[in-house]
């Protein structure tokens, strides 16, 4: 088994991890032990943006085309005043 020291550890910190362990019954090396292997045993986490995960999943397969509707000007406004949008209120 490895030993593992560390330095300049926050006070705070310190006193949380000693009343979080005493509150298992546990010692302090116990809970860094048991918070460590919690932490560890989780695959890592590849954090990217969406387009990226998507990009990654379609490369492999050559990509997607997709075929994009020309742009031609504004659609026209949506005439709200009919009565299938309910009573006028007064």
């Amino acid at each position: 088994m490895a030993t593992l020291t560390i330095r300049r550890l926050d006070e705070d910190v310190k006193r949380r991890l000693r009343l979080r362990a005493a509150a298992k019954g546990r010692s302090m090396e116990e809970e860094v032990r048991s918070i460590l292997q919690r932490e560890l045993k989780e695959a890592p986490r590849d954090e990217v943006d969406l387009g990226t995960a998507i990009r990654r999943i379609f490369e492999p397969l050559g990509g997607v085309e997709l075929e994009l509707p020309p742009r031609d000007g504004f659609q026209p406004r949506v005439d709200f005043s009919g009565p299938e949008w309910g009573p006028e209120e007064e």
